[in-house]
């Protein structure tokens, strides 16, 4: 039975090339070595290379020959040093389809590798023999929107800073390069740590707009003045960090609450290829915090009023503030209170232990293989505490420095 199947599969695909009577034609019966689906992604990412090789050439009628040509224009002012599509599938239906696209770029003089972001494009040609062009190139479902795609980036240039804004005047988006060209040299004189020593901060229109860079709700970022998005786990997976502003919640701060968060931002920057999963959020923010308020003369319960009113109030914390005790969707006062308490352990680090061993206890735990055991082993290693030791150190601290 075996043979005979054989022999039929045979008979049948010389039986269909007889049919088909043209070579040509034999891979849309099956009888060719390319599938139709091959040959669509293929066809399509010819196109796309294509239209790649416009956008870093400037070439508005090259790039309008792929298609649509609505998008240059948004991106042109942006330093590219390089941009790339991978076509991962092809859906065709007649003379239209939709590809699932991976989109890699790189801006120059500040990314160390390339964003990678999923799109979503639509595409059609004319008759059958004809030329896939691109309708629509849009953010995958689950990809959050790229500056351009809110409406045409202007850029400006700081001495540590690459600054690009949507419809935000220029004079704001200067404001925030001088923000940014101060928070760098802060950070660095903190962190001793190796990193770029330059930031790239993106400033939407609004809040909607920050929500949509993010791909979340605008609810999840009411009352964030900004948050730094990249990659953790190790130098090689930090390619590429964003500063992204809330212009509304910014625009609510004080001159020292602007630098202050931007420092903040910065650090994120400085230290995300130290920063992995095995760091808690009270580390990673209250160090942050640290730099932010490193050099200004703000009194601990200034800096910290609602933990202060704890305190005040005999009601202490009991632990260090736990991860889910950040969610930006938590009580206001509970995520201040995480905020502040964590500042306060990296404050009381530096005054009781000494700024260098602050850092050294920071890259200690980022650098454990996993969360568990990775506060405690850089507690013994670096400062030569225990954690109920440290804990009970910091709930003192806040009781002097706030009470």
């Amino acid at each position: 039975m075996a043979g005979r199947r054989r022999v039929s599969g045979t008979c049948a695909a010389v039986l269909c090339l007889l049919l088909a009577g043209l070579a040509g034609l034999a891979g849309l019966l099956g009888c060719s070595g390319r599938s139709a689906a091959e040959s669509d992604r293929a066809d399509v990412q010819r196109v796309l290379d294509r239209r790649a090789a416009a956008v870093l050439a400037h070439d508005a009628a090259a790039y309008a020959r792929t298609g649509n040509s609505a998008g240059l224009g948004e991106v042109s002012a942006i330093p590219l040093a390089a941009w790339s599509y991978r076509v991962r599938t092809v859906e065709r239906t007649g003379d239209r389809a939709t590809a699932d696209v991976e989109l890699r770029y790189r801006v120059d003089g500040y990314d160390r590798g390339e964003v990678a972001t999923g799109r979503t494009l639509r595409l059609s040609r004319d008759g059958a023999g004809g030329r896939w062009s691109v309708d629509s190139d849009r953010p995958a479902g689950k990809s959050g929107q790229q500056p351009w795609d809110q409406g045409a980036v202007d850029v400006v240039r700081g001495k540590h800073s690459l600054v690009l804004g949507v419809g935000q005047p220029t004079g704001t988006l200067r404001r925030f390069a001088g923000l940014a060209d101060r928070a760098v040299p802060a950070v660095s004189d903190a962190w001793d740590g190796a990193w770029a020593r330059r930031v790239v901060v993106v400033v939407p229109r609004s809040l909607e707009g920050m929500a949509g860079l993010l791909g979340s709700p605008a609810s999840s970022y009411r009352g964030i003045a900004a948050v730094t998005t990249g990659e953790t786990g190790g130098r090689e997976r930090a390619p590429a960090d964003r500063i992204i502003v809330n212009p509304d919640a910014y625009g609510l701060l004080g001159d020292l609450g602007k630098q202050v968060v931007l420092t903040h931002e910065t650090t994120h920057v400085a230290t995300r290829a130290d920063t992995t999963s095995a760091t808690p959020l009270w580390l990673s923010e209250g160090y942050a915090d640290w730099v932010g308020y490193r050099t200004s003369d703000r009194t601990a319960a200034q800096a910290a009023p609602e933990l202060a009113e704890a305190v005040a109030g005999g009601e202490p914390p009991a632990r260090l503030p736990a991860d889910e005790d950040f969610g930006f969707t938590a009580d206001a006062g509970e995520l201040a209170r995480a905020y502040e308490g964590g500042w306060l352990a990296c404050r009381m680090v530096a005054e009781q232990w000494g700024e260098d061993r602050l850092d050294a206890l920071y890259r200690s735990v980022g650098a454990h293989a996993e969360r568990a055991g990775a506060v405690e082993d850089a507690l013994h290693d670096v400062l030569g505490t225990t954690l109920g030791d440290f804990t009970a150190r910091w709930r003192e601290y806040l009781r002097t420095r706030l009470g």
